[in-house]
């Protein structure tokens, strides 16, 4: 496995980029460590799939260098990177059995054929296609496909890193909780640093160590899952992450309070907003508390989605969301408080300190 350094990276498509927003992909400079399991987490278009073919060689970046445990593979082929990746549709041998699909990348390298039996059975059983082992592909469907894809990824020992481009698109959605969980006891198990593109946040929270979280062009927001969700670097963060999002709103901040329409909330320090054209308080949905005391709210509506709740509230003129538990009493005059060490504050989308 190698640690992975990003050094300067910036790519843009076109021929003579003139200003930042010509680069598809803004700077990135990030080191990962050998043996991680990372997921790049962004909408469509934000740049994640423009980073991954990079680090896989398919793209040669605009500017700066990538290393390999500190190895300058920038101008590698993926092949002599020594990289396995998993694409967003099938890519197999047709005319293969489903056997010799998963077999073909061992002995194309002189593996000795009992090592490769006893590797293609493991991920045989591991993509649950034992049964299959003598069928040629032509047949499978494309979830089966899939597994084949994802199989012939991981059936090599020996590579540097494995990159996943949104691989369980085609799956079922059972079939992609199994799948998550297997990538993730392979990780621990044979300690593979691996890189996983999804859009998906459930797919990246449950599969990574640590959220590569990427927003028009840049990396947001490198933290693990608890961390964007207590402590988003950034408004899109907290709005991407979570269902339903982060809870912003426009404030205007004095000393250590700051206010919200007409009510006034104490924070447990003083936060620095400098010169931000832009200042916003940030609560998640589940740290605001409903109840007859605190400050007024509006109930537009309720949504039961099982084990909880979603109240949909006006505050102040603006829209928040409210997670209370499925039980929970919705009082007539409703009012609401924010836990005080979960408030985070932002300039200009950007988070800054408030003691929390």
């Amino acid at each position: 496995m190698a640690k992975i350094s990003l050094e300067h990276i910036r790519h843009a498509y076109g021929p003579t980029p003139k200003s930042e927003k010509d680069y598809a992909l803004k700077e990135v400079h990030h080191e990962w460590n050998d043996g991680g399991a990372y997921a790049l987490l962004g909408p469509s278009g934000c740049g994640k799939t423009t980073l991954l073919n990079i680090i896989s060689g398919l793209l040669r970046p605009s500017e700066g260098r990538i290393l390999f445990d500190g190895l300058d593979v920038t101008n590698l082929s993926t092949q002599r990177r020594n990289i396995a990746q998993v694409f967003q549709f099938p890519v197999i041998y047709d005319t293969m059995t489903v056997y010799d699909n998963l077999a073909f990348p061992l002995r194309n390298r002189h593996v000795p054929e009992a090592e490769v039996d006893s590797r293609v059975r493991e991920i045989l059983e591991m993509i649950d296609l034992t049964g299959w082992a003598k069928r040629t592909a032509r047949g499978l469907t494309a979830d089966q496909k899939q597994k084949i894809s994802l199989g012939r990824g991981l059936v090599r020992n020996d590579v540097n890193a494995i990159l996943f481009d949104e691989p369980l698109t085609v799956i079922d959605p059972h079939m992609k909780w199994v799948l998550r969980s297997q990538l993730k006891r392979l990780h621990k198990q044979f300690g593979f640093t691996m890189v996983y593109v999804t859009h998906d946040q459930t797919e990246a929270l449950t599969f990574a160590d640590k959220v590569v979280v990427m927003y028009e062009g840049e990396i947001v927001q490198i933290g693990t899952p608890v961390e964007l969700f207590e402590r988003p670097s950034h408004t899109f963060v907290g709005y991407f992450i979570g269902s339903p999002g982060m809870n912003l709103l426009p404030a205007k901040v004095a000393g250590n309070t700051v206010t919200v329409g007409d009510q006034t909330i104490t924070l447990a320090a003083v936060p620095n907003v400098g010169a931000a054209s832009k200042v916003e308080l940030g609560i998640r949905p589940e740290f605001v508390r409903l109840g007859r005391e605190g400050m007024p709210v509006n109930i537009v509506k309720v949504e039961d989605i099982g084990r909880q709740k979603i109240v949909r509230a006006r505050f102040e003129g603006h829209s928040v969301a409210i997670v209370v538990p499925e039980d929970s009493e919705i009082p007539a005059e409703a009012r609401v408080t924010f836990e005080p060490t979960k408030i985070n504050m932002y300039a200009d989308s950007w988070r800054i300190g408030t003691g929390g």
